[in-house]
Order: structure tokens, then sequence, then C-alpha cells
């Protein structure tokens, strides 16, 4: 009887051996039909859980290789979606339905998280937005951050013309210039913010309270054709990392924090970082507003209709 039961013990470890073999190779056989996504980020932010998610290893074990490219300026990001360097990248509405107009068709996939403060320089002599008027104001053209800056203006009753917008699209620049006392105030993303009031500047307003949602993650059509299982993977790692940041407290991924900021570690306890949320659809509302912004600017048609921007593929209603 013995015999029996240890002939029977041997024969259950052969099947599970051959089963887990199979599990393995069909994972690695998946591995390598997927291809690479190369992602571009600015060094802002709204895509940190991208980041989360590649440094975690959490795309690792799905099965993905994600490359991150980091940028510092709107324009060398479109150009690298335009030239097909990147894939993807974390944009915005104004900036996307520019590339579109570009012939650069581009589908959004999904909205983030983020936000702008519109920072003044001490030496500026701006304590209010009413002025503002004769300051020199940087703006990104074409993005959220010059669409931010004209709602801004509008809502305190001042026209453009009363204002010098020069366009520094390099974000550490920008930042440089406002230190050099070359520029007066401008609408900055964290960590840049942050990195200014910790210097004595000063934020007068935020996006978050002019009620302005416009970054989003955006893909080529070429991408969303060819790369569609890879992107659900990318959102899935994505929703994972948003998962960590809310569960694990700071001191657990500062280090990581730091290393993507290049921040001091004193001011980690500063940041105020976007309130994560899962993947969701972008809002059509706002893309519309942009359209309409964009349109009275004259840097689109006026019989321009927006088609197929927003990728549903991804994210379904709940």
């Amino acid at each position: 009887m013995k015999q029996v039961w240890l002939l029977i013990g041997c024969i259950f470890i052969l099947i599970s051996a051959c089963t887990g073999d199979k599990k393995r190779e069909s994972s690695t056989h998946r591995a390598e039909q997927l291809q690479p996504v190369n992602l571009g980020v600015m060094t802002t932010m709204d895509g940190f859980p991208f980041v989360v998610a590649q440094r975690l290893s959490i795309y690792d074990s799905l099965g993905i290789t994600v490359n991150l490219m980091h940028f510092d300026s709107p324009s060398d990001r479109d150009a690298a979606l335009q030239s097909g360097q990147i894939d993807g990248a974390i944009t915005d509405y104004p900036s996307t339905i520019m590339l579109q107009v570009h012939q650069t068709p581009m589908g959004i996939i999904m909205r983030n998280n983020g936000y702008l403060c519109f920072v003044v320089s001490p030496s500026s002599g701006i304590s209010n937005c009413k002025q503002l008027p004769t300051k020199n104001i940087a703006v990104s053209r074409n993005t959220v951050v010059e669409y931010a800056t004209d709602l801004l203006l509008q809502k305190n009753s001042i026209s453009t013309s009363e204002v010098n917008m020069p366009e520094i699209g390099q974000i550490p620049i920008r930042l440089q210039m406002m230190q050099y006392g070359q520029i007066d105030a401008s609408f900055l993303p964290d960590p840049y913010a942050t990195m200014a009031m910790r210097g004595g500047y000063r934020s007068l307003i935020s996006t978050r309270e002019l009620g302005i949602e416009m970054t989003a993650t955006a893909f080529t059509q070429k991408a969303l054709n060819e790369k569609e299982e890879e992107i659900r993977l990318l959102v899935d790692g994505y929703n994972r990392a948003v998962t960590y940041l809310q569960k694990h407290p700071l001191k657990e991924w500062k280090q990581l924090l730091m290393e993507e900021t290049g921040i001091p570690e004193a001011m980690t306890g500063l940041l105020i970082l976007p309130a994560y949320e899962p993947a969701a659809r972008a809002s059509a509302q706002e893309i519309e507003k942009a359209i309409a912004w964009l349109k009275a600017k004259g840097r689109i048609s006026p019989n321009y209709q927006c088609t197929n921007l927003v990728d549903t593929t991804f994210i379904t209603f709940k």
C-alpha cells in the first residue's frame, strides 16, 4: 500500500511540475509577444503613478515593458509624438487638439490628476491678480498654461493686450527667469511650484480653484491600433500604482519621490500631491472648452469638429 501511495505522489508531483512549466512558458511567450510602450512624461506630478508602476516593478509583474521618456517642454514632447519616437504622452487637451489638427491623429485614453499654481515672484510687487497689467507672465503656447492664464485674466477683467506674455516652454527655464527677475509670474506645476514657494515666491491661485481639469494621457492612433493590449496593461499598472499610493504612507516611497523630482528630503512633506484616482475618461465638457478657446484664439479652424479624440476602448463606465 505504501508503494501505491508513493507512486500516486510521484505522479501528482510530475503533473504539477508539467502544469507549472506550461504556465511559465505561456507567461513568457505572452511577454515576448507584447511590444514595449514608450510613454512621454513631463517632469510634473500628474504622471507620477506611471513612475511608481515602473519603479516598483508593477509593469514587470504584468509582463510589459514601459519606457518613460522625460520632457521639460510641451514642444519637445509633441515633436517626439509627431516623429514616432514615443507612442503616447502625458499631455493636455489643447496640445492634443493641436496635434490632431497638424496631422498627428491622437486618442485621449484617460484624464490625469494634476494642477498648476499661478506663482508670482517677490520682486514683481504683485499681491493680487488685479495688479497683473503691464507685468511679464510666461506661458507655453497652445497648452493648458496659456489657457489658464487667459481664463485668470478674463476673470479679473484684464485684457491679454494689457500684459506681456512671452512664450517660455521649458518649465525649469521659466522658473529660472522668475528667479532672475526677468519674469513676474507664471503657472507652474509641482514640484517647481513648491520649489518656488519655498524660496519666498507666492501662489495666488491654482487651476483647481479656477475649475480647470485638462491634463490627460493620449496616444497616437498608430499606437492605439498596434498596441491595444499593451495600453490596457499600462492603464492596469497605473491603477495598481494609485492603489499603492493611497494605501502606503509617504515614508515608504519618499526616496522614489526625491529621485524622480530632484527635491530635497526637507521638501517632500511640503509637496501637495494630487488626489490620485483610478483612470477615468476625459471630460467631454472640458474638451469642448479647449476647442472653443483655440477657435477664439484663431489657432484652429472655426469648422473644426472634435471627432475620435477620446478613445473609449480602455476605460468603461461603472
